[in-house]
């Protein structure tokens, strides 16, 4: 009996004020027919969003601190509820394409290596809005995540889509919720330390490049650059907060 049939996924997204994609992303994650929760940690949205994940979601969760909450804290509030074998992280503006044969293919992929721990996929823009830049940009982004996880072991993923071992995820305590930014390729880099992470290009997820679209590629690579490379020199990003693109 494969791990698709008996294996339970908990879905965990972050939002805030995403009213304009959420609903769209929640049918997605609603329709695979395999045993799963579907988890939304909203950052107190003020727009109607929690209104509508309610309709979808198992649990939603919303902060009420203070403090701005960082993605990290965001992703494991959600997480703190999960109760599946798998954690699945995606952003509130994704969507995968046949959601039941994308999973069963993800299953495949830790079946087939029982050292993996987290997996993610492709990344690529819906296709009516999607640019020569975003192609490339993205094709590359997977040359990079194939190269890091499955040649150099050394574990890198965007916050796309990210899935993981419900018991990795707690042996490494979840996000670092210090970091304002590359807290996703710094929870890969320490799964890649208990066991393998793993790209696969037999996936894809589809999202809006709002961000790249918004502020412009050039901004938004040095923002990437930067902000990895402080996060695995010192443990620091070097943007103070992920200002919202909606």
């Amino acid at each position: 009996m494969g791990l698709n049939t008996v294996s339970t996924i908990s879905f965990v997204v972050p939002t805030l004020n995403e009213i304009q994609t959420i609903e769209r992303t929640l049918q997605c994650l609603a329709g695979y027919s395999g045993r799963h929760q579907i988890i939304v940690s909203d950052g107190n949205s003020t727009d109607g969003t929690i209104e509508v994940c309610r309709r979808y979601a198992d649990e939603v969760v919303v902060y009420d601190g203070a403090a701005r909450q960082t993605i990290g804290m965001a992703r494991n509030m959600g997480a703190a509820l999960a109760s599946g074998d798998f954690i699945v992280f995606v952003d509130a503006d994704v969507v995968i394409d046949d959601v039941d044969a994308f999973f069963a293919t993800a299953f495949d992929e830790f079946e087939r290596r029982p050292d993996v721990v987290g997996l993610t996929c492709r990344y690529r823009v819906f296709r009516e809005a999607s640019t020569f830049f975003d192609r490339y940009v993205f094709f590359t982004l997977g040359l990079q995540f194939g190269l890091q996880n499955n040649v150099f072991h050394i574990g890198g993923s965007g916050g796309e889509f990210m899935m993981i071992t419900a018991h990795a995820f707690k042996q490494v305590e979840g996000f670092d919720e210090r970091l304002a930014a590359s807290e996703d390729m710094d929870l890969f880099r320490r799964l890649s330390k208990i066991g393998r992470t793993r790209f696969t290009n037999r996936l894809t997820v589809w999202h809006t490049g709002r961000r790249a679209h918004a502020v412009g590629w050039p901004r938004l690579l040095l923002s990437w650059f930067s902000n990895s490379v402080s996060v695995f020199l010192f443990r620091r990003s070097t943007s103070r907060e992920w200002a919202p693109v909606r």
